[in-house]
């Protein structure tokens, strides 16, 4: 077994997970070279991937909860979502061009984002609380990115290469969850003027407030705050969709707003 205690192999892969983000080139998956990797194992890798780019500068900025669709806790076999870390270096405004050239193999996901004004820390959150610390609410795109080879992902490997991030794209807009109905709220994401995906709130573990809650409390467990002013994530209303340089997209979320992207 490669357990978490071998802190020379979780050193080798996350060093070599940053060195193909950095040159943006992909890696085969973790998991074919070493099938005995847990997740534990993969968590242990991704906080070292993040000390590295902590290390060029970066400053961590908030969390992204992945895999919250049964279809896709299905497809990886797992029965939990994972997270992933943000970084001030991920960030884009609505509008941004983002050139495709810094990413390797991207898709687009409209999210709902939660902007936190209190700490949360778990265990013992509850949905009330998660309402009762967000300043807001935003319309969304996660930009997600693999570095492992063709999307050939188990849970390691995704979790290993700090939950498949690539970067973020905020809308404008802040607005009072408690307004909403975050379970029902639809959204129509379109590409190129045309639509590509549909979702809803319910897509996100029946709502992207229990998406919040899940992470606060593993998070805790851990021993893990979610600090006030951070963003989180809360996971895909709906399908990815691959992009390439020329792609326009915007996204409307029903009650929340929009928000834009373009690829060059």
């Amino acid at each position: 077994m490669h357990s978490i205690t071998d802190q020379k192999l979780t050193d080798h892969l996350a060093e070599t997970l940053y060195d193909a983000l950095r040159q943006g080139v992909m890696v085969s998956p973790l998991t074919d070279r070493y099938p005995a990797l847990t997740i534990e194992d993969a968590y242990a890798i991704q906080q070292k991937l993040i000390a590295l780019r902590l290390q060029d500068g970066e400053k961590i900025i908030g969390k992204k909860i992945g895999v919250t669709s049964r279809a896709v806790m299905d497809m990886l076999g797992v029965g939990q979502p994972d997270f992933g870390q943000l970084t001030d270096a991920m960030v884009y405004n609505t509008g941004d061009p983002i050139p495709i050239d810094t990413l390797i193999q991207p898709k687009a996901e409209g999210e709902i984002a939660f902007v936190l004004k209190h700490d949360l820390m778990g265990p013992g959150v509850t949905a009330a609380d998660v309402l009762r610390a967000t300043e807001g609410v935003m319309a969304c795109f996660e930009i997600v990115d693999s570095r492992i080879r063709d999307w050939k992902i188990r849970i390691q490997d995704t979790v290993a290469d700090n939950a498949s991030c690539g970067v973020l794209v905020l809308g404008s807009r802040l607005v009072d969850p408690r307004e909403l109905d975050l379970v029902s709220c639809g959204m129509v994401l379109e590409k190129n003027g045309e639509v590509a995906v549909t979702g809803a709130g319910a897509a996100t573990m029946a709502s992207p407030v229990n998406a919040v809650v899940w992470l606060a409390n593993t998070l805790g467990r851990l021993g893990i705050p979610l600090k006030a002013g951070e963003i989180i994530l809360s996971g895909a209303l709906g399908a990815m969709v691959p992009v390439a340089a020329g792609d326009n997209l915007r996204l409307t979320i029903a009650g929340i707003g929009g928000c834009s992207v373009r690829f060059v």
